[in-house]
């Protein structure tokens, strides 16, 4: 292994009344492509600007090469004082030449005299990212580098950092930009850190291990602290196994939209089935809107247009010429929504997504055609408005008013409980807002939203500051969410496991409606500038093998697991509607403490079976 070009020995960090972590051991190689993972709150951003050198630890010595250049990308720089986007990035220590910063802007389709106050939050990432790349850094610190970038500058920056001679160390949720650019990982994780020489494709086959082998120490254990220490653990690890079963889940509802959808001459057709007319939500009739073109429009400009009032709104093309030069952002778009869609809306930024889902909803009127809605229609919106959430508020005050119990679309849990289901350690009730970390809040909002009754879920760009894990939660939610949704993401992996339908807007006022997620929408897109080639001749079948069978005592699981999971769910509702009465607490606490050890029972039964009929479906897929 070739020294360290950058190092950390024996780092501890104070952090309110405790240590934040403490003896940790980092090393940084000359070329080395880290992955930097971690729970929100572990404590990965400080942990870059140790490394950065623009904080002091309570202990631990830094060792960095003589003359390393070492740069950090924030993810929230602060331009306050700048007048343009390019006097923020010729500020910075070590500066670079204008130059060499509108070398990369160019590139990146920034225009850095724009006003830095004015600026929007995917310019303001663009002009960072130029500053930083400009540098010419040997080490380059990148904390959440995709946030608010389209998908062009991502693939952009992917490409740059694969070319990049240097050392990274990224933080990112950005699972494709993890796994695509990574070749070691290092771990944070309760204070400690590990590091293995995979990349993120790697990591949670690697996590998993980890946590399986400390159940097995905590085996020995006393149950009661088991229980208050691991759950977290534990929960994940069943939720990860949880959620290959709803991928198999998504799979089928893909290949039954795609049915629907069918080819060119074939969607008309679809649309008239009164089936699809019954079970349609939002219906998109020969839709077309325009903009006036203006000499400089801002990659993330917010759209003009109507309110629209009632469920079917119609508008005639304005042609009186006061509106200048059009640019079309939707032309002829036709399409349903059907009950329990998940549908994905991405292009670069610009190209209309926010402008398809204000019309989709009908919060603006489109220049022609029609857009209806069902009258029954009723939607939340989660768009990580963090700052909707008081920092004076506790925890209880969000969820309860004040109160124990949550109502949970209807049913009634246990604030603690609950809190638990959105990977909070339930000891947080009573913590302030602005104590929480960003992550930390925006799971208080989606645990907030998520409780109301609705049968439409919109949500835009809802990954940002959201960990991993907390992904992994969001993408179970939304799978079990019974009603609609709308999701405007630039997260490619999320929204391969999420969505059902992909609309692609390239911004010419053109929409891809393709079955699947964004792999399935970026494969439409290339295939017709792809090569053909001849076709090769087909190989001749291998010989057929004798085919294998479970067991007797696997085929009986696997055939009774459903209904017996079933009524685990039933007696779990009948436990949670008793629970529900807000005077057994007082009244009973016999019952109240037996029906809580009950629920929790029914839920570890619950996750046993799910696990084991999950390894048993993926054993009878096996054997074809």
């Amino acid at each position: 292994m070739a020294a360290p070009i950058l190092s950390y020995e024996g780092l501890g960090l104070v952090q309110g009344s405790g240590w934040l972590f403490q003896d940790l051991d980092i090393y940084v190689g000359e070329r080395d492509r880290l992955a930097l993972i971690g729970r929100n709150g572990a404590g990965k951003t400080t942990l870059l600007k140790l490394l950065a050198g623009r904080i002091e630890p309570d202990k631990g010595k830094r060792v960095i090469v003589p003359g390393t250049h070492v740069v950090m990308l924030e993810q929230e720089p602060d331009f306050s004082g700048f007048a343009t986007l390019m006097d923020f990035a010729v500020a910075a220590p070590n500066a670079p030449e204008e130059f060499e910063v509108a070398a990369i802007a160019d590139q990146l389709g920034i225009d850095m005299s724009r006003s830095a106050a004015s600026a929007s939050g995917g310019e303001r990432r663009r002009a960072a990212l130029a500053r930083a790349l400009a540098q010419n850094p040997d080490v380059l610190l990148l904390d959440e580098p995709t946030n608010h970038l389209d998908l062009a500058a991502i693939d952009w920056l992917e490409s740059w950092l694969a070319r990049y001679t240097g050392a990274f160390v990224a933080i990112s949720h950005d699972r494709t930009f993890l796994t695509r650019l990574t070749r070691q990982t290092l771990w944070l994780d309760r204070g400690s850190i590990r590091r293995k020489e995979i990349g993120f494709g790697g990591f949670e086959e690697w996590s998993d291990a980890v946590a399986a082998e400390e159940a097995r120490a905590a085996q020995r254990l006393d149950s009661k602290l088991r229980l208050e220490a691991h759950w977290l653990e534990r929960g994940v690890t069943a939720r990860r196994k949880r959620n290959q079963g709803r991928l198999e889940k998504l799979k089928e509802m893909r290949a039954t939209r795609a049915a629907m959808i069918g080819g060119p001459g074939v969607a008309k057709l679809g649309l008239a089935n009164d089936d699809v007319r019954s079970k349609s939500v939002i219906v998109a009739e020969n839709v077309s809107i325009s903009f006036p073109t203006t000499p400089f429009v801002s990659s993330e400009v917010e759209t003009p247009g109507s309110s629209a009032s009632t469920p079917r709104v119609s508008t005639s093309l304005d042609t009186n010429g006061d509106r200048g030069t059009l640019r079309p952002i939707i032309k002829n778009f036709d399409f349903r929504v059907q009950r329990g869609d998940r549908i994905g809306i991405v292009g670069a930024n610009g190209a209309g997504k926010s402008t398809l889902l204000k019309l989709l909803t009908g919060e603006i009127a489109p220049d022609s055609g029609t857009i209806t809605l069902a009258p029954t229609l009723d939607g939340i919106v989660i768009d990580q408005q963090r700052s909707l959430l008081s920092p004076d508020k506790t925890v209880r005050d969000i969820l309860a008013d004040g109160g124990d119990w949550v109502e949970v679309r209807g049913v009634k849990k246990h604030i603690q409980g609950y809190l638990k289901e959105f990977l909070f350690d339930p000891g947080v009730v009573e913590a302030s807002v602005g104590a929480l970390s960003g992550g930390e809040r925006s799971r208080l909002l989606l645990a907030r939203e998520f409780a109301r009754e609705s049968n439409l879920l919109v949500l835009d760009e809802p990954t940002n500051d959201l960990d991993l894990e907390t992904l992994d939660l969001l993408q179970e939610v939304i799978a079990d969410y019974a009603g609609t949704v709308l999701l405007v993401s630039h997260d490619r992996d999320f929204l391969d496991r999420t969505v059902t339908v992909t609309l692609g807007l390239d911004g010419s006022g053109k929409v891809d409606i393709v079955a699947g997620g964004y792999a399935d929408w970026e494969a439409k897109r290339v295939k017709p500038n792809a090569v053909k080639e001849k076709a090769a001749p087909t190989a001749a079948p291998p010989p057929p093998t004798a085919r294998k069978k479970l067991s007797y005592k696997d085929q009986r699981d696997y055939d009774l697991l459903p209904g017996r999971i079933e009524a685990i769910e039933a007696e779990m509702a009948a436990a949670e509607t008793e629970l529900s009465d807000g005077t057994l607490f007082t009244r009973d606490h016999a019952k109240f403490t037996a029906l809580t050890s009950k629920l929790e029972k029914l839920r570890e039964e619950k996750a046993t079976a799910e696990d084991r009929w999950l390894e048993l479906a993926e054993a009878v897929e096996a054997l074809g």
